[in-house]
């Protein structure tokens, strides 16, 4: 059990009032949790102030509380840490209460508007295959070594993350690759921790109902690599227009990865199909399983990362030749006659859609349609609602409107919203249906042999919230059934 003045290490402190000599047996920051012993964090969130909640963590036996201002009524018996901010000071102590967790394996964080869940879950494939022991932490879920745990955030809140990082070391993980959201860098969820390495994807127009303009969310992604060691290694995507913005003040060592630019990673895609991806990667040709030129793009920053951390060349080009995507990430199924191609992505940004939606063009080549399933989310960025029905509309021969997770909204508003972006000639390719699996059934019913079926947004979800309710949804699962049914 630590003492309050050895987890305070580097904390920037306003002023102390009590002992910090005190034990203490563990850090919260949620009050409904204290337990007596233990040590209060209130942090300013979003929805509620944890600075409202100081009188109940006392209540609880708190011994120690951290607030970046004092409540009116003090106890003699609990000590008051005043700092600056409070979000980064329980990123700090939770790292050290966790004996420094992130030191003792190799770290790697993975940031971007898209392909954060893909090429984590790869790197910790790819390392398992090469025989290491690797941690996960993504959207999808939580790997330590083999055993799975749930994800409920795309990156823990501090206390939770620095826990799990302690199980990762204590069960022998020597590398973890974890997603880092711009919501968990602009939190301070990852304060504190050390980075071996740091990728970035790429930045479109995403989670502006946070970050509020799209300068504010480039800020904040770039925040992570600037606050990179000088023995951290940063790769960047060279052909994103923001690539090198991204690595300009970074301390950390360089390194870049390109289809279309002169970089240290540089790949070429000379073949791309339902059969995955034939490339040259530095001049070595592999053919990959995944699909796509934006998993080309993954792909390079995998086999980057990689390289950076050690791994002999070959070795690695050899282990991600067999590698497959993560789940809700370009999955692919047929109907049970072979009859018509399904496509199952978390696709939820237009440029992601667009991605995924120009990948099936190039495949289907052959005159065969593409038929989208699409939504957007309640409660989210509501400028990117136009965009994405516009982008739907424009790269698909038809294609149905219908609810992703509404939240707190009215579906027929979200809907409404979406096809104000469609353009007067798309309108007629474009039906409207607000019950996902009833989307899901006409698109399939729309379909002939041949065609391609999209459904796009949730992925590896298996739930669908409306209201504050979630009730079990899984696209994959409602698209398998509708192809049997079709088959009947």
């Amino acid at each position: 059990m630590p003492a309050l003045h050895d987890i305070l290490y580097q904390v920037r402190l306003r002023s102390v009032m009590g002992s910090t000599a005190v034990d203490i047996g563990s850090l919260h920051i949620d009050s409904r949790e204290v337990r007596p012993g233990g040590c209060f964090i209130a942090i300013r969130g979003t929805n509620t102030d944890g600075h409202a909640h100081i009188p109940m963590a006392v209540e609880k036996g708190a011994v120690c509380i951290v607030c970046e201002d004092l409540p009116d009524v003090v106890s003699e018996q609990v000590t008051y840490i005043r700092v600056h901010d409070s979000a980064a000071a329980a990123g700090r102590m939770a790292h050290e209460f966790h004996g420094r967790p992130s030191e003792k394996l190799r770290l790697v964080g993975v940031t971007g508007t898209n392909g954060k869940t893909t090429v984590t879950t790869l790197l910790y494939r790819l390392f398992g295959a090469l025989d290491h022991t690797a941690g996960l932490i993504s959207t999808v879920c939580c790997q330590i070594g083999n055993e799975q745990i749930p994800s409920t955030h795309t990156t823990p809140d501090a206390l939770s993350l620095n826990a799990l990082l302690r199980r990762m070391a204590d069960a022998g993980c020597t590398h973890v690759f974890m997603e880092c959201s711009s919501h968990a860098i602009h939190q301070r969820r990852i304060e504190g921790l050390t980075f071996a390495g740091a990728i970035f994807t790429n930045i479109t127009h995403d989670h502006l109902d946070y970050h509020k303009t799209f300068d504010e969310y480039i800020r904040v992604k770039k925040s992570f690599f600037d606050g990179l060691t000088p023995e951290a290694f940063a790769i960047s995507n060279l052909d994103d227009k923001r690539g090198t913005v991204m690595l300009q003040n970074t301390p950390a060592d360089k390194f870049y990865y390109g289809l279309r630019s002169i970089a240290d990673f540089k790949g070429r895609i000379l073949e791309n199909g339902l059969s995955g991806l034939l490339m040259l990667v530095n001049e070595q040709e592999v053919h990959f399983r995944l699909i796509g030129e934006f998993n080309a793009y993954n792909l390079l920053a995998v086999y980057a990362c990689a390289v950076c951390l050690g791994e002999d060349r070959q070795d690695v080009l050899r282990e991600m030749s067999r590698l497959e995507g993560a789940e809700g990430r370009f999955d692919q199924l047929n109907s049970p006659g072979g009859r018509i191609t399904g496509v199952v992505d978390y696709a939820h940004t237009p440029d992601a859609l667009q991605n995924v939606l120009a990948t099936l063009r190039k495949i289907a080549s052959s005159g065969e349609r593409i038929i989208t399933v699409v939504g957007c989310g309640g409660n989210r960025d509501r400028a990117k609602r136009p965009v994405m029905g516009q982008v739907a509309a424009a790269h698909s021969d038809r294609v149905v409107f219908t609810s992703d997770n509404p939240r707190d909204e009215d579906p027929a508003e979200i809907l409404r919203e979406m096809e104000s972006g469609v353009t007067v000639t798309d309108k007629r390719k474009v039906i409207v249906i607000a019950d996902r699996r009833e989307a899901i059934k006409t698109a399939v019913s729309l379909a002939a042999p041949g065609d391609i079926v999209l459904v796009a947004g949730k992925g590896h979800e298996k739930y669908q919230e409306t209201r504050g309710v979630r009730i079990a949804f899984d696209d994959r699962q409602v698209l398998e059934e509708m192809f049997r049914m079709l088959e009947k």
